[in-house]
């Protein structure tokens, strides 16, 4: 799922060949952002469209070769100026008249030809990592054409036509591991040798074989440009030498910005970094040197900004009980809540600020139900495959931060504000705490699926080694929950602990609760104040706030109906949540249906049992309040199916069931067993909401 979607887009045909074209956003000026080479397509560009759109026009395209483009035979149709051919088409196709033009690798020196030749179309020219054949640098390896593997440089054996004509795949994966050559680079590698899989190796030696700009050629195009040049380069580059950009700067009269140690596309790797330097660069030249204010202006007071993660419904739960708590130590404290629907719709009940930059946030939810299939959900994949939506919604988050000064920044599970934090430790503008129930990733199985057992330990290694570089950078780490909760289990190989690392950077506050368990000990009046009445076995069912347990809520009914015919009297609840229909499910006699529930715990409360999934806010619920449960935790879910089924088998809490395993049949009679159950659970410890207020209070100035 796209973190944003074009507003427009369509095709454009030069000398016969179709080109597709994107428009994003509305604003001035217009960014042309080129294309690099015939192996990667517009999706390079992912982590810039949706911030850079926010504030301007960005048109981009995909280059002759790859994505929705044509796919021409003759290497004439790959020419150089057959690209600058192609944007010049663009630029008339979507009435831009002048753009800031934006290319990396030889989209920079597409770039080039454009500024030079087209001085009429270029505000100004930002290059990444150029790839440009300037004297007197002849040896670099982008643009040499090894046709033996014997000549060529020591571990570049693969870069030659022989090889990729033989194993096309091979050599995508090589190219693109020079390119991607960055520590915990593994999504940018996986996107690149998937956008290099949509074409093919006929393409990729009609491109090599096409003809080119020389160095006689470029140098002369170098003296042309007149418009602002500003180029970016990785110190690190395996690909195109960061002197040729810095070489590039010089001759231009532009500026050179270093990136110490990058490699050859950091506007995938380094994508806070590049998005910053092109919205200065776009500034400067145009003279819009500041945005006007989204916000109020500063008032008398504390403000605090909380960004609550949108993935299910706990997290608000718990957050309100904090801030309630907190707000009986700073009264004066304001609270604005940059949040998602469903997250949105319980904050509006409870009568909370949101920031109105929360529309604009790129659904994750929605993307959480897009990955799904059935009742599995490989829930880290999808959560590497949303880089582009967690990149969108940080560059949200640091527009909202840049425009109103807080006093404390808290993210509950915002895993994008504190994963581009670490990367970028110098956009800190206030006291910071994080707090989550969760920490790493530990692969659903390892034996079925190595590969996510490899990645997931080099993301738990990247985890580990921010915290490591800049363990000052949280002012306030929080595990909500205490230590021997947290499954006894090693990140990976050569790292440590899961337990042991938590204990050395989180500081544990009791599990936090939305509510009092002590308040709703009587379930008889409970059941008769919410209208459920009394004197027969009443169930509930849930699923959380996404769409995600549909095929379980069918499950259930089917299992309902089975159950009745041996316990006629039993009724259910079934709550559906707010993305469900509850017109969708199936029609049974003792089975009410209902949506969004904003006090559920209350129902869940004063059941005789219950059977949900297995998210940890709903079944924790039920721990505190003592109910028997079921619980049928999410196939290839690394949370819950290791943390929240750790997190039960220590409080002796819960029934598990496995979806593939158990059908109607089997839910009938785990709700049956449930219902004549007696829990004996570990009890949960109260008055974690008050520390968590206590430890944020002290980090708001006196």
């Amino acid at each position: 799922m796209r973190a944003r979607e074009p507003d427009s887009s369509g095709y454009v045909v030069t000398d016969g060949v179709r080109v597709y074209y994107e428009v994003h956003g509305n604003g001035t000026p217009t960014l042309l952002l080129l294309p690099c080479y015939p192996l990667v397509h517009s999706g390079l560009w992912k982590m810039q469209v949706p911030y850079l759109a926010r504030h301007h026009r960005v048109v981009l395209f995909d280059p002759r070769g790859n994505g929705r483009s044509d796919r021409p035979s003759s290497s004439e149709e790959y020419a150089d100026r057959a690209y600058v051919a192609d944007a010049l088409s663009v630029l008339d196709a979507t009435d831009t008249d002048r753009a800031v033009v934006v290319g990396v690798s030889l989209g920079g020196l597409w770039g080039l030809a454009l500024a030079a030749l087209h001085p009429d179309r270029v505000l100004g020219l930002f290059a990444v990592d150029p790839s440009l054949p300037i004297a007197p640098i002849l040896t670099d390896r982008v643009g040499i054409d090894f046709d033996d593997e014997i000549d060529a440089p020591v571990g570049w054996q693969k870069f030659n036509r022989r090889h990729w004509s033989r194993n096309f795949e091979d050599y995508v994966h090589f190219f693109f591991d020079q390119c991607a050559s960055d520590a915990h680079s593994t999504k940018l590698l996986d996107d690149l040798v998937g956008y290099g899989a949509e074409t093919d190796a006929a393409t990729l030696t009609a491109f090599t074989d096409a003809p080119k700009l020389g160095t006689e050629e470029v140098d002369k195009l170098l003296s042309q440009v007149n418009c602002p040049v500003r180029v970016m380069h990785g110190t690190g580059d395996r690909i195109s030498a960061a002197r040729r950009g810095e070489r590039m700067a010089e001759l231009t009269g532009g500026e050179f910005v270093p990136l110490e140690g990058a490699g050859h596309l950091p506007c995938g790797r380094y994508p806070v970094t590049v998005n910053h330097e092109m919205e200065r660069f776009v500034r400067q030249i145009t003279g819009i040197l500041d945005r006007p204010a989204r916000s109020t202006p500063r008032l008398a007071g504390q403000r605090l900004l909380w960004v609550s993660s949108p993935i299910g419904l706990g997290h608000v739960g718990r957050d309100l009980a904090i801030v309630r708590e907190l707000r009986r130590r700073r009264p004066e404290l304001m609270v604005e809540w940059l949040a998602q629907p469903p997250v949105t719709r319980v904050l509006r009940d409870a009568g909370e600020s949101i920031h109105p930059a929360s529309a604009e946030l790129a659904s994750e939810s929605a993307h959480w139900e897009s990955e799904a299939d059935g009742h599995a959900l490989p829930a880290f994949y999808a959560l590497r495959r949303m880089d582009e939506i967690l990149c969108a919604n940080y560059m949200l988050f640091d527009d909202v931060v840049g425009d109103t000064r807080y006093d404390l920044w808290v993210g509950d599970e915002s895993w994008e504000v504190d994963y581009f934090l670490h990367e970028n430790p110098r956009r800190k503008r206030a006291p910071y705490a994080f707090l989550t129930d969760v920490v790493g990733f530990l692969p659903t199985d390892p034996r079925d699926d190595p590969v996510e057992a490899r990645i997931c330990a080099d993301y738990n290694a990247e985890m580990i080694g921010h915290r490591a570089a800049h363990p000052k950078l949280r002012d306030l780490s929080l595990f909500v929950g205490g230590y021997d909760e947290l499954p006894d289990a090693s990140f990976g190989p050569g790292l440590p602990g899961v337990r042991e690392w938590t204990r050395d950077w989180f500081d544990s506050v009791d599990y936090v609760l939305p509510f009092d368990p002590v308040a709703y000990q009587d379930t008889e009046a409970l059941r008769t104040r919410l209208g459920h009445g009394t004197g027969y076995p009443l169930l509930v069912s849930t699923v959380g706030g996404t769409d995600v347990g549909r095929g379980l809520l069918h499950r259930i009914a089917e299992g309902f109906d089975l159950l009745r015919r041996s316990v006629p009297d039993a009724r259910m609840l079934m709550v559906t949540g707010p993305r469900v229909d509850p017109r969708e499910l199936p029609d049974v006699d003792g089975l009410e249906k209902r949506g969004y529930l904003p006090r559920l715990f209350e129902h869940l409360a004063c059941a005789d049992a219950a059977i949900v999934q297995g998210g940890l806010s709903t079944t924790m619920e039920l721990v505190a309040t003592g109910r028997p449960f079921v619980y049928v935790p999410l196939a290839r879910h690394w949370e819950q199916q290791h943390f929240v089924s750790h997190r039960l088998n220590h409080y002796r809490a819960g029934h598990r069931l496995d979806y593939a395993g158990s059908g109607p049949k089997e839910m009938a009679a785990a709700m049956q067993a449930a219902l004549a159950s007696t829990p004996d659970y570990r009890p949960v410890t109260p008055g974690g909401a008050a520390r968590a207020a206590d430890r944020l209070a002290a980090l708001l100035r006196s």
